[in-house]
């Protein structure tokens, strides 16, 4: 057997399985439903540069190819198809298993998108991130038309702000339907950031009930899979909006009797209280000054950060597994490591943390040391996940023209152990491996294949392995934020002489340059790590 294939095997066996062309309800069956992405978002005031940021992670078995999507202009009378499906494709001309459930009128004009899964930026600098915050089963009808990732579709096609965005989508939720289950879209544009909370109505209608919270200026929040937008001030029109029933249906379906104060995470989202370790963890980061406590039934909808936070930061929480904390999964793996003397006598021996120690430990991994003492493995939700399709950090900034002051920090797989590639909201191509999945078997054309095999080899010794692999991740941030000053100063030159289209080609091969030479140094681990174990470690 060819050592590609026979690698691809050992990763499939490794890899979390989640159902395919699967239908909503059937989705509650997949082993990560529900602990699958991770926002972070940022207001402008509590940024180090006046970004403004949201991202996420796309954590579980989503298809891992993405594309521009150019935007188009329509004449009078045109509709455009509305589909279910698109979640599990292996390109974007794979039509299996994707219907088309509607239709409805097309807008005159669309904007270009950055389409992913859960679709993130446009060109005019309005960005999303997602998170799937389940809810209720009874609240759920799939006879509503839209899903979360279409809704987002036709806002980045359609808006240019965070407050059109959220008012469009609930005008389509009201006439159309919403048939997923509860979800969470983290809404930015250059000025602001709004976490908007979606769920149906239940089997007797296929509308939708909402709301939306913005972060406060300076600010910085985070959505975790779980409901956590509390009571509605819809008087703040500054702060809050929400669906015309949003009060009606709780009482209607009996999850709000009228009396006690209003929280629309109690109202909707079926959990005991609005956080765990992932928006805890988070939160406490970035202020810790708050003392936040786990045990506390409720933590504050947004924080303000004790020091501005960078999209460098963002990046560094997205890597987080707890390390040196008391949910540090590697803490209690453990082996006794002995000392010899020049004549290789034993003359002592240390307890140290095993070279096959690893932050995203596999069940049978997990189950395995357990076995051997109950204690030995505690598991945790952390917040880099090895089951991640890919992830991004969006930073939206009004000082650049829009081709380069919108930017998608992109990375395939892992976010704890892969580097980010620039996309900007201006190009109009990305590498050609991007247009395949590699979620459904092995391919080498895929482009997230390119850093999976090595981080997987990493994590056979992570102990031994991690210092060089980090220190590429670190190289490529670092390389990307310091090469991205002189790239914008040049786009918005040519921008302010008219020259759009050679700024476009030029924000197209620095992509795919950039792609490019990770995918090299990530090519260059994988056959180091090779060598290592295949001479024993």
């Amino acid at each position: 057997m060819k050592r590609n294939h026979f690698y691809a095997l050992i990763i499939s066996l490794l890899m979390p399985l989640t159902a395919i062309g699967q239908s909503v309800f059937d989705q509650v069956n997949d082993p990560f439903f529900g602990e699958s992405c991770t926002s972070i978002m940022v207001s402008k005031g509590a940024s180090t540069d006046g970004s403004v940021i949201t991202s996420h992670t796309c954590d579980g078995r989503y298809r891992t190819w993405l594309n521009l999507e150019k935007g188009e202009t329509f004449e009078n009378d045109t509709t455009t198809p509305i589909y279910k499906g698109l979640l599990k494709t292996e390109n974007r001309w794979d039509q299996r298993k994707v219907k088309v459930v509607g239709n409805i009128p097309q807008a005159k004009q669309t904007y270009t998108f950055l389409n992913v899964a859960y679709p993130c930026l446009n060109e005019k600098q309005l960005a999303m991130g997602e998170t799937t915050i389940v809810g209720p089963k009874e609240l759920v009808n799939e006879d509503g038309l839209f899903l979360i990732e279409e809704l987002e579709r036709i806002a980045l096609q359609r808006c240019t702000t965070a407050r059109d965005a959220i008012k469009l989508i609930g005008e389509l939720i009201k006439e159309h339907g919403y048939g997923d289950w509860g979800e969470c879209i983290t809404i930015a544009d250059k000025k602001e950031v709004w976490q908007l909370e979606i769920f149906g109505e239940g089997p007797d209608n296929i509308g939708g009930v909402w709301a939306a919270q913005r972060i406060p200026e300076g600010h910085v929040g985070v959505s975790a899979n779980i409901s956590r937008i509390g009571e509605l001030n819809l008087k703040d029109k500054d702060h809050f909006m929400a669906s015309d029933n949003v009060f009606k249906v709780a009482k209607k379906l009996e999850r709000w009797d009228g009396k006690e104060p209003f929280k629309f995470w109690k109202a909707y989202g079926k959990v005991e209280k609005p956080f765990k370790i992932r928006e805890f963890f988070i939160l406490n980061a970035l202020a810790p000054s708050l003392e936040l406590d786990f045990e506390a039934d409720e933590l504050p909808f947004s924080v303000k950060p004790d020091k501005k936070v960078s999209a460098q930061d963002v990046m560094a929480l997205y890597r987080e597994t707890y390390e040196g904390t008391k949910y540090d999964m590697t803490q209690n793996i453990k082996m006794v490591k002995k000392k010899y003397d020049k004549d290789r006598k034993v003359i002592g021996q240390d307890t140290i943390i095993s070279p096959i120690a690893q932050p995203w430990p596999s069940g049978n991994l997990r189950n395995t040391l357990n076995y051997i003492d109950s204690t030995t493995v505690e598991f945790q939700r952390t917040v880099a996940v090895s089951w991640c399709s890919y992830s991004f950090i969006t930073q939206l900034r009004d000082w650049l023209p829009d081709e380069v002051g919108g930017v998608a920090w992109f990375s395939f797989d892992n976010p704890g152990q892969s580097p980010r590639i620039p996309i900007y909201a201006g190009s109009t191509e990305l590498p050609e491996s991007f247009n395949f999945c590699g979620q459904k078997r092995y391919r080498e054309d895929a482009a997230i294949w390119n850093y999976r095999k090595a981080n997987k080899l990493a994590t056979i010794a992570w102990q031994q392995t991690r210092e060089k692999h980090m220190y590429e991740v670190a190289y490529f941030e670092e390389k990307g934020f310091t090469d991205s000053e002189s790239l914008e100063l040049a786009i918005k030159k040519l921008i302010d002489e008219g020259k759009k289209e050679e700024a476009q080609k030029m924000l197209n091969h620095y992509t795919k340059d950039f792609t490019g030479a990770t995918m090299l140094r990530w090519k260059e681990l994988e056959e180091a790590y090779w060598t290592k174990f295949g001479l024993g470690f």
